[in-house]
């Protein structure tokens, strides 16, 4: 199999939660700005940047998995946001409720993400 090289993020959301629709958006959308916003300065942003931003948003169905891709994205070298719910509307404040990486090639976001799917 052939992965694409293109530089984009991924977000990771829970779907434990019970989120609707629009708290999923709102929690990729803060997924999204954080990543951007830390990694402005890094060669990868530039890229993805220029590309569009490309993003694809997966799903994994519990805290435990997600702790799991974390921590594989983060033993890989890739930047890693994780969204902490500020408890205002349909979780408890604290609650981890997704997590973006990148931006980062294709080729080295496989590896940790490959095997999720699409929300």
């Amino acid at each position: 199999m052939t992965v694409s090289a293109e530089t984009r993020l991924v977000i990771v959301m829970r779907t434990d939660l019970g989120m609707g629709k629009g708290k999923m958006a709102a929690q990729a959308a803060h997924a999204a700005v954080a990543a951007a916003i830390a990694n402005l300065r890094a060669p990868a942003f530039t890229d993805w940047w220029r590309a569009g931003q490309p993003k694809v948003v997966l799903k994994v169905p519990d805290e435990d998995t997600l702790g799991l891709v974390v921590a594989a994205a983060e033993e890989a070298g890739l930047p890693v946001q994780v969204v902490h719910d500020a408890g205002r509307t349909q979780v408890a404040a604290g609650t981890a409720t997704c997590c973006a990486i990148g931006p980062a090639r294709g080729d080295a976001l496989h590896p940790v993400t490959g095997g999720l799917s699409l929300l």
